[in-house]
């Protein structure tokens, strides 16, 4: 079957923790068919050219600093998907880097921990390789799509408003700019998914939505991977730490 594509807005990697946030990403799994596997594409691995993660389990990353111990504790064994890398390096033209020691990072484990809590469908990684060109990213979707068809979750991992700067850590209300630039996401999901949201850097709030682009464009892998016919629904649309959106995203 072909199997659904998405975006997950991972947040801070205390959502770890966090049973209210990891119910509802339990639910969004729990509305899917069961992957054959998981190929996700986080924010927080970038690497040029296009790079696999481990294909056998290796320990997780814990790329944070300064947050509560029990985080730098928590385990996620998947098992790995050395079919599934091999598949990619045979959908993509360019050279394929192996990273073979490299888990799991935090916006890979931080969401599966709750979407799939027993850790038995394979994951591997793919790198962020041209986060500076939209258009690519969208292209390597489509390159990658093929894999839906044998099962495979296309995951993108990042935040469709993600400022650090302007994060509120006590949980203020979401400010306008982050509100509208995220209902603007929404509309142009629904309705013109390849140029304006390749073009998206040409929003007027682009640029203090997204100080540096890696948290948005595992969102275009998910939708370069997705059709025209792939209905497109929000699984998730709230806001984290007042201005960082959590919106996760489904085509298909």
């Amino acid at each position: 079957m072909r199997f659904p594509t998405g975006f997950v807005g991972h947040g801070a990697p205390t959502n770890a923790l966090n049973d209210a946030r990891g119910a509802q990403w339990r639910r969004w799994a729990e509305s899917l068919p069961r992957p054959s596997a998981i190929l996700s594409i986080s924010a927080h691995f970038e690497q040029a050219p296009p790079s696999i993660g481990a294909t056998s389990t290796v320990p997780l990353v814990y790329d944070f600093w300064g947050f509560p111990q029990p985080l730098y504790e928590i385990t996620y064994a998947a098992p790995g998907a050395p079919a599934v890398a091999d598949d990619i390096k045979r959908l993509l033209p360019d050279a394929v880097v192996d990273e073979a020691d490299r888990g799991l990072d935090h916006g890979t484990w931080v969401p599966l921990l709750h979407m799939y809590p027993e850790a038995d469908i394979p994951v591997v990684q793919l790198s962020l390789p041209w986060v500076e060109d939209p258009a690519r990213m969208f292209e390597l979707g489509r390159r990658l799509a093929p894999l839906r068809d044998d099962g495979v979750f296309i995951l993108g991992s990042g935040n469709l408003v993600h400022n650090l700067r302007a994060a509120d850590w006590a949980g203020g209300p979401t400010p306008g700019w982050a509100a509208d630039f995220d209902a603007w996401l929404g509309e142009t999901l629904d309705e013109d998914r390849d140029d304006a949201l390749q073009n998206y850097v040409d929003h007027p709030l682009a640029h203090v939505c997204h100080p540096t682009k890696e948290h948005f464009v595992p969102l275009l892998v998910a939708a370069g991977a997705a059709t025209e016919h792939d209905e497109v629904s929000f699984p998730i649309a709230d806001f984290d730490l007042g201005s960082v959106s959590m919106r996760s995203v489904q085509f298909g």
